[in-house]
């Protein structure tokens, strides 16, 4: 199912929309003109699957007629990672952590989305969520 059959169910109708982001959309300059997916460093693989999700985020960004947050998680994504109920919410910038890093457990990222889901303080937004 594509972004837009997804807004169109729930157009007009009141129902938030959370949307698993990427990491790979999200800008490393503070001018937003280079992603996390322009670096040498990216890999190569995952560079179509980051693509099409920032063209899911644009996609978006055109829809004013539905409740959306998108929401990136950090650089490292770990499936296995623990769970400490804690993050730090960022914005449209990859966002390190006071040790440098970028990365959430599996586990935190769900406990950011329900946050959201609960509290819905980002309408038609994207933020991103690292461990802290």
């Amino acid at each position: 199912m594509k972004i837009a059959d997804l807004c169109d169910l729930v157009s007009g109708k009141g129902t938030r929309l959370l949307v698993v982001g990427g990491a790979g959309s999200l800008y490393v300059d503070p001018e937003h003109t280079v992603q996390v997916m322009d670096g040498a460093d990216f890999p190569e693989m995952f560079k179509p699957l980051a693509s099409n999700i920032g063209k899911a985020l644009d996609e978006l960004r055109t829809r004013t007629d539905v409740k959306w947050t998108y929401i990136s998680p950090a650089g490292d994504f770990q499936a296995d990672g623990v769970r400490t109920g804690k993050y730090i919410l960022g914005g449209e910038e990859l966002t390190l952590n006071a040790k440098g890093e970028s990365m959430i457990s599996y586990a935190d990222y769900a406990v950011a989305m329900v946050d959201e889901a609960l509290n819905g303080n980002h309408n038609q937004q994207r933020i991103s969520v690292v461990a802290e």
